[in-house]
């Protein structure tokens, strides 16, 4: 399993003055009974992006979210250490069917929260996003990373 939001790693990194470049921005697109829905999302790849994610923001428009790419299927832990944000994370196989939701996630705990299966990926929306969208398992998500 592993387990993201290592703050260690970005303090190792800090200190010896490695920056992280701009993550790619990528038009991403769910498919719920409700419809075709829109977002522009962050795509983590690296290390260090996968470990800070959206640590330390304040804020993240409606539209928006962050796709974390493992770059092959795993099981994954997340958790919202030093994360501000009430989040969703939609947790993604490899051909970008949804295999679990876990909603309303706590800011700043360090509490896990499992895939529940081989993630490709994790997409973290604002909280209260998927029960608007009626976003459930079994959905499809449309982005670059999935092989559908």
């Amino acid at each position: 399993m592993i387990r993201f939001g290592v703050v260690a790693a970005l303090v190792f990194f800090a200190a010896c003055g490695v920056g992280w470049a701009s993550p790619a921005v990528e038009h991403l697109r769910i498919e719920t009974a409700s419809g075709s829905h829109n977002f522009e999302v962050e795509v983590m790849r690296s290390r260090p992006d996968l470990e800070k994610g959206l640590m330390f923001r304040r804020q993240m428009a409606a539209d928006h979210g962050m796709l974390f790419d493992f770059g092959q299927p795993q099981d994954v832990l997340m958790w919202m250490k030093n994360t501000y944000l009430p989040l969703d994370m939609v947790f993604i196989d490899a051909q970008g069917i949804v295999i679990n939701v876990a909603h309303d996630a706590v800011p700043m705990t360090e509490t896990t929260i499992p895939s529940n299966g081989a993630a490709l990926g994790v997409l973290e929306i604002n909280a209260g996003v998927a029960n608007k969208i009626g976003l459930k398992t079994g959905d499809t998500v449309k982005a670059s990373i999935f092989h559908k």
